[in-house]
């Protein structure tokens, strides 16, 4: 899960219609050589020229083909919608008032108002570079940041990203989905009469919900999932608004502010709190969740502050149906977020075997992957507070690198608008992105950290 297999070049691997070997040239020559153009008219070497390349673009790398993100081609806008929603939709959002909590209600609709037309930018540019020659394409991140920034820097600058975001934020999952479970069955079964059950240690809820969500990702490839992403899309819609519904109508407790939070504090305690609510806007657009445990007067997000606040007078139907939705919503989460480690897993196979993997195979990756991920949540379950941190570290992936990459593959004038506009935002991502992560490590080293190893 820490390293990713590339091809040595993408310029060379990734066309969708492989150069044809010298072993193969006579093959292919006999092939063309049966191709006859008919017209009223003269044969041109134009239209020779344009049906040879139609013979050959409508043929796919054959190792594009076996892997479980490029082996269906037949998605459209529609699951690409869904499975934006549901990796985009999320828990994420619910922290959203925390950082409201220091910026105020001014500063924080600014703030997550320009949060979400930088990152509107950095995918509109992506989208744009995913094809930027005819007949290549670049379907994963990191073939795109080597192309754009050279192997070494390439791999240097987004491997660990790309790895965070995907194991990292499957691991999260592991951890709260396993904690949502546990809530769920205190709040139908705990304290009451008929029921005798008594409930499972945190790693063997830990273990329930690795266990249904590796069931779930034996789905084959990303739009065999597609069901899985509008289920987790309606789930994730639903617990949001739920919640922001019931909130408005129980309305503001006694002794409860919605106004900013404000103590004595030194100039650097603000400004540290100012950084960390700034990236919890930042984080929240990022295309995987992120527990972002900030000592606030609710840490822990709306959920948590909804379940303190309100979980006296809610009825035990309602709070169940939250968490239940919640609880899916990470099982669907997970498998986008998984998708790009199984195709790793996948590439390793099929560049060491010169085949696709066995149907018995993929399934041992995948329960591999979900052991592993298992582990780490168990020897790690305070990772959560550590999101912010590593976090700030990941965060150019999605405002900066973008920006460089337009530049390095469009090559706009320099000087020019467009050239300086990308070269500002860029460097600015990566300033943000230092100053979040200082803010961050400042923030643990005063409040501390409880580093609760194999104790969930």
């Amino acid at each position: 899960m820490g390293e990713m297999v590339e091809p040595a070049d993408y310029r060379q691997v990734m066309p969708l219609s492989p150069s044809p070997s010298p072993s193969n040239t006579k093959t292919l020559e006999g092939l063309m050589e049966v191709i006859t153009i008919k017209d009223s008219t003269d044969p041109s070497k134009e239209s020779a020229t344009k049906s040879a390349t139609n013979l050959q673009g409508h043929q796919q790398n054959l190792q594009e083909a076996w892997l479980p993100i490029t082996e269906s081609r037949n998605g459209n806008a529609i699951f690409a919608m869904f499975h934006l929603l549901c990796s985009g939709i999320g828990f994420q959002a619910l922290f959203l008032p925390v950082a409201f909590a220091t910026l105020g209600w001014a500063w924080g609709i600014i703030c997550l108002s320009l949060a979400f037309a930088w990152q509107l930018y950095t995918i509109f540019i992506l989208v744009q570079l995913h094809e930027l020659v005819p007949g290549i394409r670049y379907s994963r991140y990191l073939q795109l940041a080597i192309v754009s920034f050279g192997p070494k820097l390439g791999k240097l600058l987004a491997l660990f990203p790309v790895m965070y975001s995907s194991g990292g934020a499957c691991v999260i999952m592991i951890i709260n989905g396993g904690r949502t479970l546990d809530l769920l069955f205190k709040t139908i079964c705990d304290h009451e009469a008929t029921c005798h059950v008594q409930s499972l240690t945190g790693i063997e809820w830990f273990l329930v919900f690795t266990c249904v969500a590796i069931l779930v990702a034996q789905l084959p490839n990303l739009n065999s999932m597609v069901g899985v992403s509008l289920i987790g899309a309606i789930t994730a819609i639903g617990y949001c608004t739920l919640i922001l519904v019931l909130s408005i109508a129980k309305g503001r407790p006694i002794d409860i502010s919605y106004g900013q939070f404000d103590v004595a504090k030194s100039n650097m305690e603000k400004i540290s709190d100012i950084l960390n609510a700034l990236g919890i806007i930042a984080l929240a657009f990022r295309g995987h969740n992120l527990i972002l445990e900030i000592q606030v007067p609710f840490s822990g997000g709306l959920l948590s502050a909804f379940s303190q606040i309100h979980g006296a007078n809610t009825s035990k139907l309602i709070m169940g149906s939250i968490y239940l939705l919640v609880l899916v919503n990470y099982l669907c989460a997970f498998q986008v977020y998984a998708m790009p480690v199984f195709d790793n897993l996948e590439m390793r196979y099929t560049t060491k075997k010169k085949k696709p993997c066995p149907k018995w195979v993929r399934t041992c990756l995948r329960i591999f992957f979900g052991g592993v991920t298992f582990f780490v949540a168990v020897a790690v379950p305070f990772l959560g507070s550590l999101a912010l941190l590593i976090g700030g570290m990941v965060l150019p992936m999605t405002f900066a690198y973008p920006c460089f990459m337009w530049i390095a593959m469009k090559k706009p004038r320099p000087n020019g608008v467009v050239w300086s506009i990308n070269l500002g935002l860029g460097c600015l991502g990566i300033v943000f992105s230092v100053l979040i992560v200082i803010a961050a490590a400042r923030t643990l080293a005063d409040k501390g950290l409880n580093a609760n190893f194999f104790r969930p």
